[in-house]
Parts: structure tokens; C-alpha cells; sequence
């Protein structure tokens, strides 16, 4: 390059090969972000995202350049969703007949992919230049929150194994869900990282620590740090989670009713054969009609033909015994219209007249193919039915159903908080159809659990799932599973369900007020950085 000496274009070529290197703490960050994946269902084991992630930003703080920090904070995400969401493989090879060295690739590089965004993080985090307080606990936690919530909706959005996810329903934490949603429990998850990292920090340098490890000095160190504002905010965190758990924001309403989740258990090999379509049609007859509950409840496509195709006198003979308990049947079923739309639906019947509701949100590769002149060619490695669903209405009415009013969500659309908020307050209960079956024995099913849980937290209102192979359960408003059915069998989940009325803060705001909370943490740490540059104070 013109007008550089050779020490200069050395310094510029061993800096990229630092750049692209992988050393023992690249390793240790993945190391990291898999660990982070217990804190998750089916574990649950939440202290150890705030461990892992204080662990990260102690690297972080480790090195003074930013591009560093992008490359520590790609490789602990690639850590976290290789081993989060290797299901996808599961769902790309085992079930969409994808071949085996083309799913690993693409899985290979959706993770990576989603490896970019605490990648940013960890630059944007090393290029402030304010003091490590500010940084820590006012820069870094709105700076993780809004990279993940920017996950949730860029390319149609992927919130899975967002950090607020690992404090549902275990931790003081979720106390925060009903409040600011799954994002805030991240902004509380980080903020916590932060303290310990800002506390041990302070606990390492102050009184020679570094120098010497007399038991005076250490008392010293400990002592300073118990006394810090850190750990008194860290201390406010937790206790303020732990008291909102205790609040109740909405009220019951009405009386209970009888459910029934059905869960068919239909392999997905031969759920959309001819063959196996007698089996299924008399699989969810039969448990259909060995229930007297008030609402039953069919999954995702349960019915693999579209509406217009199902045997009239199946439907009518739901429909009766429905009406002889005074209830309802909601059933998993794709419609479609006579222009050749077609959609992934719930249809009700039974004592009300029919409803429908259309999803949404759709997935991608899945349901829809994003920008298919340019990507078609999927289509023809994929053994996947239907793949060219229409979108239903972006703004649903909930369903009138057994005395209630359904907000129904269908599959992945549980995961969006700020979507499933659309019916409410209007809504009494919510109903989840899926079919995980996609998944196979991954890991998948209990982490949308979870989702579900958190949505049941965020909405303060009971929670009802039913799914081909599990995991069809009923979710309580407090996000506590209270009946779940076995995986891989043949069920029906029975129960009474209590319907809410009310709106908590977060289905009110949904996430404006921790987007607004993010913004003002950036805004007075910018204040403060400023306000120290004019005084002539460094680092």
C-alpha cells in the first residue's frame, strides 16, 4: 500500500491474522456460550447465564481492542446457538430430506449468523470510552438488550435463546416478565453480570490485592467491595424481581372450565402419507370424544388435508359432542380459499359459530420461502408439504370459545411476546397449537416450553399448549407448569382452567418501556462521559 513503511504493513498483517486466529480464549468464549445453554430448559439452571456472561465481559475487559471483543463475543455465540439450536439440523436432515453435509452447512451458518449479534455487542462495548462503572452497568446491559431485541424482528426476527429466557419461571427475576417482558429480564440478567464483573474488579486492585494475598489486604478488598454501589444495585435488582413476583396483575374472570389438550403423536414420517392419514383422522376422533371437557384442543395441523377436504360428518360429529357439553373443539388445520390462498388455521366448533384464526407470523424455509427468485431452488431439496402459506391478519380478534376468549397463537408465534400482546387485554386465555415433531428427541420442544412460560408470565394469564409429540401442557398465569403429558405418546392433558381479565405493564407497553429504559442507560451514560471529558478526567 502506498505512502506505508514495511513495520507498518507487518503491524497491519500480523493484526489480521490476530483477527482471524483462533487461540485458547476463542475456545474458551464458545466454551462459555455452550455452558450458557444449561441455564435454559430442559435445566433450568439460571445463575449460570450470569456466570457465563460475566465471564465473557471479564474477557472482554481483557483486551483494549474492539475488534477483539467482536471476535470473543462471535465465538461465545457460536458456542451458545451450535449448541442451543443444533436442532435445526434435526429438522433440515431427519425430516426435510436435506442432504447431511447441506443441513450441517446451513445450520453451520444460521449460527453463525446469529453469532454476529453479541459479536456487536462486544464491539460496540469496547469502543466507549468512559469509566469501567459507567460502561458496565449503564453501556452494556442496554447495549445486549437492544442487539437481542434487534434479533427478535431483523430477516423476520429469531428471539430464541434470548437471555431472558434462562430466568423463566425459576428466578427472582422473572418478577420482571409481567413488567418489561423476556428483554428486560435480559437488561436484569446482564446488569447482574456486570455488577459481579465490576466487584471483582475492584476486589483484584484495590489495597494491593494484585501485589499481595495477606489475609489483611483481602479483608480490605472484600470489605470496599461489600460496601460498593455495585452490590447494593445488584442487590436492588434481585430483591425488586423477587418483590414484583408477588404482585398480581390481573383478576379471574368468570368461571373455570374442563380442557383437554390433545397430543396425537403422529410420526411425522407418515403424517402427510395417504397411508397414514386413516390412522390420524381416528386418532384425534377418539380422544376428541373420550372427553367431556368444555374446551378441546387439537394441535397444529392436526388434520393433514385442508379444511374444504375434511369428511363433513367428521366435523359434524365434533361439532355435536361439543355442543353436548356445552363447549368447544379447536382444531389444527390448513385452509384454503378458492383464489389459492392457503393458510395455517385453528377453526373452532362446537357451541359458538365457526371461527377461524389465520397465522401470522410465518417461518421461514418452513412455511415461506424469502425471496424466492432468487432462492427457489430450496424448494426442491426440501420434503417439506405446504411451503407457500399466506399470512393471516396481522391484528387477530381472540376466539369465542367454552365461555372464554381464546388468544390463539399457532407454533413458532409464541416466541414474538410483542405479537401474542396484540389480543390482549380482550383475551382471557391463551392457546399455543404446534407440531415439534419437526425436532424429533432434540432439546427444541422444552425450550418452546419455556417460551410458553414466559408468555403465560408476560400476559398473566394461563397458558394452554397442545402438540403432536410433546410438549402438550397446561401453564398456569405464574409460568408454572401444571400438567404436562409425556413426549413420543398417545395423550390427553385434562385440567380446569381459570380465565384473567386485566392488562399487566408489559401488555400495555410491550416493549417500548425497556426499549425506553435502554435508551435512557445510553443517554446518561453519554451524559456522564461527556461531563468527565470536560472536567479533564480519563479512565
Amino acid at each position: 500500500m502506498p505512502g506505508l513503511s514495511d513495520a507498518e504493513l507487518r503491524g497491519r498483517s500480523a493484526a489480521r491474522r490476530r483477527w482471524f486466529s483462533i487461540d485458547r480464549t476463542c475456545l474458551a468464549a464458545a466454551a462459555l456460550g455452550a455452558a450458557t445453554v444449561a441455564a435454559y430448559a430442559p435445566l433450568y439452571l439460571y445463575p449460570l447465564s450470569v456466570l457465563t456472561i460475566a465471564m465473557l465481559v471479564w474477557l472482554w475487559n481483557q483486551t483494549m481492542s474492539p475488534r477483539r471483543a467482536a471476535v470473543l463475543g462471535w465465538w461465545f455465540g457460536l458456542g451458545l446457538f451450535l449448541t442451543g439450536v443444533s436442532w435445526v439440523y434435526v429438522s433440515l436432515h431427519d425430516f426435510g430430506a436435506m442432504p447431511a453435509p447441506l443441513a450441517a452447512l446451513a445450520t453451520l451458518l444460521f449460527c453463525a449468523y446469529l453469532a454476529l449479534f453479541p459479536a456487536v455487542s462486544g464491539y460496540a462495548y469496547s469502543r466507549v470510552r468512559a469509566p469501567s462503572w459507567v460502561k458496565l452497568m449503564l453501556v452494556l446491559p442496554a447495549l445486549w438488550t437492544l442487539t437481542e431485541w434487534i434479533r427478535g424482528w431483523l430477516f423476520t426476527g429469531f428471539p430464541w435463546l434470548a437471555i431472558g429466557y434462562t430466568q423463566v419461571p425459576l428466578s427472582p427475576l422473572a418478577g420482571y416478565a409481567p413488567v418489561l417482558g423476556v428483554y428486560g429480564l435480559t437488561l436484569a440478567t446482564i446488569a447482574t453480570a456486570a455488577a459481579i464483573v465490576l466487584l471483582a474488579e475492584r476486589a483484584s486492585t484495590r489495597h494491593g490485592v494484585r501485589q499481595t494475598a495477606s489475609a489483611q489486604s483481602l479483608s480490605h478488598a472484600v470489605s470496599g467491595a461489600i460496601r460498593h454501589p455495585a452490590l447494593l444495585l445488584l442487590v436492588a435488582i434481585w430483591l425488586g424481581g423477587y418483590g414484583l413476583t408477588h404482585v398480581r396483575w390481573t383478576q379471574p374472570v368468570g368461571t373455570a372450565i374442563s380442557v383437554s389438550l390433545l397430543q396425537g403423536n403422529i410420526p411425522q414420517e407418515i403424517k402427510w402419507q395417504e397411508e397414514g392419514l386413516r390412522t390420524t383422522l381416528a386418532t384425534y376422533h377418539r380422544l376428541a370424544l373420550a372427553t367431556d371437557a368444555k374446551l378441546v384442543v387439537f394441535p397444529e395441523t392436526a388434520l393433514p388435508l385442508f379444511l374444504n377436504e375434511v369428511p363433513p360428518a367428521y366435523l359434524e360429529s365434533l361439532a355435536n359432542h361439543a355442543k353436548r357439553t356445552g363447549g368447544d373443539v379447536l382444531i389444527g388445520v390448513p385452509e384454503r380459499l378458492p383464489n389459492g390462498e392457503y393458510f395455517n388455521s385453528v377453526i373452532s366448533v362446537g357451541s359458538f359459530p365457526v371461527q377461524a384464526y389465520r397465522k401470522t407470523h410465518l417461518v421461514p424455509f418452513g412455511e415461506f420461502i424469502p425471496l424466492r427468485p432468487v432462492l427457489s431452488w430450496i424448494v426442491g431439496i426440501l420434503a417439506i408439504p405446504l411451503q407457500d402459506f399466506s399470512r393471516g391478519s396481522p391484528n387477530p380478534k381472540p376466539l369465542a370459545v367454552a365461555g372464554q376468549r381464546a388468544a390463539i397463537n399457532i407454533c413458532y408465534e409464541d416466541a414474538f411476546g410483542e405479537e401474542i400482546i396484540r389480543q390482549l387485554p380482550d383475551a382471557t386465555v391463551l392457546v399455543n397449537v404446534s407440531n415439534v415433531a419437526w425436532f424429533g428427541r432434540s432439546i427444541a420442544p422444552r425450550q418452546h416450553l419455556q417460551i410458553s412460560q414466559a408468555r403465560a408470565l408476560e400476559t398473566g394469564r394461563y397458558m394452554l399448549r397442545s402438540t403432536n409429540t410433546g410438549m402438550t401442557a397446561i401453564i398456569d398465569e405464574r409460568g408454572s407448569v401444571v400438567r404436562v403429558a409425556p413426549q413420543f405418546e398417545t395423550a390427553a392433558v385434562a385440567g380446569t382452567v381459570q380465565g384473567y381479565s386485566g392488562a399487566t405493564p408489559y401488555v400495555r407497553w410491550g416493549n417500548i418501556a425497556v426499549l425506553t429504559l435502554c435508551a435512557v442507560l445510553i443517554a446518561a451514560a453519554l451524559l456522564g462521559a461527556r461531563s468527565k471529558v470536560g472536567r479533564g478526567e480519563t479512565r
